[in-house]
């Protein structure tokens, strides 16, 4: 199983949707994807249909270890199963700060999943700060997705993830994780900017940004109120046909 997180410290660009429906797509194509929502939002678990609080999230396991495969739960779609977050998550960020190793515990936690579990892939929603849960996720973390809103701001938010990226690198906490690609999203074909913002992405990090563009399209925002993903709520609608052309791009990057 190869471990990706998808991070960006910059809220509202798409990380969860991205989670829920890249991995519905790869699901639909028999890829077994499983989703960790990190988030204390806990939008991933409500998006995939199930109420949180209702089902234990990992919060207890990284404060006092645990088989993380137990955590898992079969969602709505074959192949797609997710471990679910609360509210209490947030507790994470205070209480694995105080510890020394609050770096490596998820890495630690996760490592024997990694060996054990059916999935070919774990997708870590990640929330959106610099906090303990995100540097921990990029930590245990083979490979990064950087979903990126094209607006200006969006290329100030890229700059400082990749230099995250390059400081838990650098600190030994993970020097393995590798930056696999950058997701455009919410882009508007009638503005000049998104147009500006996605051809300066791909002139600094031309091996890394895929060629897939995610439009902004209301039924992908829609499509979390019913509990859904976008191939179930909206299967022909632009954002759906986007999501699916993204997961054929990553299984070819992957193949």
């Amino acid at each position: 199983m190869k471990i990706i997180a998808i991070a960006n410290q910059k809220g509202g660009v798409g990380k969860t949707t991205t989670s829920i429906n890249l991995g519905a797509c790869l699901a639909e194509r028999g890829v077994k994807v499983t989703v960790l929502d990190l988030d204390p939002q806990a939008n991933s678990t409500s998006a995939l249909g199930m109420v949180p609080g209702e089902q234990p999230s990992i919060y207890q396991h990284l404060i006092g270890g645990g088989d993380v495969g137990e955590l898992v739960v079969q969602s709505a779609y074959e192949n797609l199963s997710i471990i679910p977050c609360d509210m209490d998550l947030a507790g994470c960020e205070i209480e694995m700060a105080r510890e020394d190793d609050h770096l490596v515990r998820l890495k630690n936690l996760l490592a024997p999943f990694k060996e054990t579990c059916e999935a070919d892939y774990l997708f870590m929603d990640c929330p959106p700060s610099l906090g303990v849960l995100m540097t921990s996720a990029l930590a245990a973390a083979d490979e990064l997705i950087v979903p990126l809103q094209c607006e200006y701001f969006g290329l100030e938010g890229l700059s400082k993830i990749v230099g995250v990226h390059k400081q838990i690198r650098e600190s030994g906490a993970n020097d393995d994780v590798v930056l696999e690609g950058i997701v455009m999203t919410m882009a508007d074909s009638r503005t000049n900017l998104s147009s500006l913002v996605i051809n300066d992405v791909r002139e600094y990090f031309p091996e890394v940004t895929y060629q897939t563009v995610i439009p902004r399209n209301i039924r992908l925002g829609e499509a979390p109120s019913y509990g859904q993903t976008i191939i179930d709520y909206a299967p022909t609608c632009s954002g759906a046909i986007a999501y699916r052309n993204l997961a054929d791009e990553f299984i070819k990057r992957h193949s």
